[in-house]
């Protein structure tokens, strides 16, 4: 290659770190994720890495903004910003499923805020199978998703997923099938199910993506909590109106959001609810996450 080319990958996933760490010139590389679908997603996530240089992350911000692209830099993490946080709601998915919500109302919860689909239709979306061939590559386990896709349920490319979907339509409707399967699974790992209202499916699905956020901020992935926003706003479309998940918890207060984390943490024995170290601090001293900044506190 020449010498002044830069390296970038779209990878969502792989340590750049160590594809960098695999080349002569390390500050010629760098991440550049796009979102899907591409052609309409806004976002680029600019990755980067240790040793990137400047002159590489200001070539890719450029190329961003050529191509009408939302650019914000991340720093390197699995999922980065957005799929990280996105993995923390995927865990609570997982285990309200297993716990007694059903798939729709799961959706619901989120559709109602101002989503434009829930996390299961979403799933079914972007096809179930890849999430289950990445987890079984990384020797994880997510076990109503897992036990759906063995049943060659892929999402709306296979006609069934956590929903079915009749030919020709992309709506999907609830099938008795899954609610079989998952009360199938919840028994065998012993988990009785239960009534959970809306008000603790969405709690559990957003206030864990904004204790994930908070300790992106205090590992330095992400500068401040707008970029966040940001991130979440045009690559995960959350509701425009409500400004992103960290101003969200600004809003309606980091100590609430943290003493619902902690009850829920304590009624589940979920310990990835607990709240972060940032986001107890910032909460006990009434700040938040808009006023803070790295290095400087609130």
């Amino acid at each position: 290659t020449r010498p002044t080319a830069i390296l970038a990958t779209n990878t969502s996933t792989l340590d750049i770190n160590e594809i960098a760490a695999a080349t002569s010139r390390p500050q010629s590389v760098i991440g550049m994720h796009f979102f899907s679908p591409a052609n309409v997603m806004r976002l680029l996530e600019v990755v980067r890495a240790e040793k990137t240089g400047f002159e590489a992350l200001a070539t890719a911000i450029a190329i961003g903004q050529k191509i009408a692209k939302i650019p914000v830099t991340v720093g390197v993490c699995h999922g980065f910003v957005g799929n990280r946080m996105l993995y923390a709601r995927g865990g609570q998915v997982e285990r309200l499923l297993v716990e007694g919500a059903a798939p729709q109302a799961i959706d619901a919860a989120l559709t109602r805020f101002g989503f434009p689909m829930g996390p299961c239709a979403m799933g079914d979306l972007a096809g179930l199978d890849v999430g289950w061939r990445a987890r079984k590559q990384a020797g994880r386990v997510a076990p109503v998703a897992d036990a759906i896709c063995e049943l060659g349920r892929f999402g709306q490319k296979t006609g069934k997923g956590y929903y079915i979907y009749r030919e020709g339509s992309r709506r999907g409707e609830p099938d008795p099938e899954i609610d079989a399967l998952i009360r199938d699974v919840a028994a065998k790992l012993g988990v009785e199910h239960r009534d959970i209202d809306e008000t603790e499916i969405f709690e559990r699905l957003v206030f864990p993506m904004i204790n994930e956020g908070a300790r992106i901020l205090d590992e330095g992935i992400a500068v401040r909590a707008s970029d966040i926003d940001v991130i979440w706003i045009y690559g995960y479309a959350w509701p425009v109106q409500d400004g992103g998940p960290m101003f969200h918890a600004d809003q309606i207060g980091l100590a609430h959001v943290c003493e619902r984390l902690e009850a829920h943490a304590a009624a589940t024995g979920d310990d990835s609810l607990k709240p972060s170290r940032l986001l107890r601090e910032l909460a006990a001293a009434g700040k938040g996450f808009g006023s803070w900044v790295r290095g400087k506190g609130a």
